[in-house]
């Protein structure tokens, strides 16, 4: 009984540790003007200006 009662307060204190670790973690955002997924509005002009000379 003692065992089990010290298995569940260990397993509760690493789900409290993981979860305070988790909501510290701070993210971080990739700038627009250097993501190569994103097209601008210049891009398209370019693209467009592309296709209609061929």
């Amino acid at each position: 009984m003692i065992v089990s009662i010290i298995i569940i307060i260990v397993i509760i204190a690493a789900a409290a540790i993981t979860t305070s670790k988790a909501y510290a973690f701070k993210h971080t955002i990739d700038p627009i003007e250097n993501n190569p997924n994103i097209r601008t509005e210049m891009d398209e002009k370019n693209n467009t200006h592309e296709r209609s000379d061929t």
